[in-house]
C-alpha cells in the first residue's frame, strides 16, 4: 500500500460529461492505498482461506430478484461480445448498440465463461466482482473500499486541475500511460495477443503517488452511492438516515427493477477516444450493486 497524504482538491471536471460536474473544493484525510487493483491471486487466496462465493457464483431467487427473467438467476455474469464487424454495431440515430451478454458460469474463476480460467493471468486485475463481494474482501483484509472522493484524489497522483492522471495530454509524446482500447471501439481491438482485455496491473508507469492502474484497466468500485449531483462532503460516514436517503437517491427512475446503484471511478480498457472517454480521474459511473462485469474490479484503503 502507498500513503496518500490528505488535502483539499478541485474534484471533478466540466470538460467531458455532465455528471462529473461542478468542479469543486473537497478536502480528504490521510489515507493508505493498494498500489494496484486487487488481482485474481490475490482474490484467490481470500477465497481460499475463507470458502466465499461471489455474486456471480450463486443462485438467485426469484423472490428476491422479482424483475429477472429466469435464465438471469442462474450463476453467471456480463461479459463483453466484441462485434464481428464494425457495420454490425455503428454508433447510428443516437442508438448505442448492446455489447454485453449475459454468459452462464461466468465468474472471476471463469471470466470469459465456461472454458475460459485465471490461470497465466494470475496478476491480471479480478473481474466479475459485484460491491458486496468487493466489501466482503475489504473486511478479510482489514481494509475498506475508498469514498468517490478519496480515490479521485489518490488518482490525481497530486496534480490538480488537469484532466489526465499524468497532465494535460492524453498520450504525451505519442506515448499510451493506461490501458484503455488500441483502435476504434467497439470492432478494431489492435492491442496484442492476451491483452485485448484487461493488462496484468503494473504494466504502465505509476501516478505521482506510486499508484498503478488507476486510470483504465477496470473500472474500480467506491463506497460511494451514485448521484447526478455530486456532493461536495466527501466523508465516509453519515447518519442512518441520510445513509438511507443516498440509498434510495442512487436508483435508477427509469429502470424497471429498483436496484441502488455505486459510484465506479477511473473508466476500463473499454474506454476509446471514439466512445467513452472516461479514462480521467475525475470521470463517474452509477453501477447497480447487484451487477458484474468483465471490466469491473476494485482496490482498497485504510484510513489513519
Amino acid at each position: 500500500m502507498r500513503l496518500i497524504r490528505g488535502g483539499a482538491f478541485r474534484m471533478g471536471s466540466e470538460d467531458f460529461y455532465p455528471e462529473e460536474a461542478p468542479v469543486r473544493s473537497v478536502t480528504v484525510g490521510d489515507f493508505w492505498m493498494d498500489e494496484a487493483p486487487v488481482t485474481n491471486a490475490d482474490f484467490a487466496a481470500f477465497v481460499a482461506a475463507t470458502g466465499y462465493a461471489t455474486f456471480a457464483e450463486r443462485f438467485l431467487s426469484a423472490q428476491d430478484f422479482p424483475g429477472y427473467t429466469p435464465d438471469m438467476l442462474v450463476p453467471g455474469s456480463s461479459v463483453f461480445q466484441p462485434p464481428e464487424d464494425a457495420g454490425g454495431m455503428a454508433f447510428a440515430d443516437g442508438v448505442v448498440p448492446n455489447w454485453w451478454r449475459f454468459v452462464p458460469d461466468a465468474s472471476w474463476r471463469h471470466p470469459f465463461g465456461p472454458g475460459s480460467g485465471i490461470e497465466g493471468r494470475e496478476d491480471h486485475p479480478v473481474v466479475h466482482v459485484v460491491a458486496q463481494d468487493a466489501e466482503a474482501y475489504a473486511a478479510w483484509t482489514g481494509k475498506a473500499l475508498p469514498t468517490e472522493a478519496e480515490w479521485e484524489y489518490a488518482a490525481r497522483g497530486g496534480l490538480d486541475g488537469v484532466p489526465y492522471a499524468w497532465g494535460d495530454e492524453l498520450e504525451p509524446e505519442g506515448q499510451r500511460l493506461a490501458k484503455y482500447w488500441e483502435g476504434k471501439f467497439p470492432a478494431e481491438n489492435l492491442a496484442a495477443p492476451g491483452l485485448e482485455r484487461t493488462s496484468p496491473v503494473r504494466s504502465y508507469p505509476a501516478n505521482g503517488y506510486g499508484l498503478y492502474d488507476m486510470i483504465a484497466n477496470v473500472w474500480e468500485w467506491t463506497s460511494d452511492w451514485y448521484s447526478d449531483a455530486p456532493e461536495r462532503d466527501a466523508s465516509c460516514c453519515g447518519s442512518p438516515d441520510r445513509e438511507r436517503e443516498r440509498v434510495r437517491a442512487s436508483v435508477d427512475p427509469g429502470a424497471p427493477v429498483a436496484i441502488p446503484r455505486r459510484v465506479l471511478k477511473g473508466g476500463s480498457h473499454l474506454c476509446a477516444v471514439n466512445y467513452c472517454r472516461r479514462y480521467r480521474p475525475a470521470s463517474r459511473w452509477p453501477q447497480a450493486i447487484d451487477t458484474s462485469t468483465s471490466h469491473i474490479g476494485f482496490r482498497c484503503i485504510v484510513r489513519r
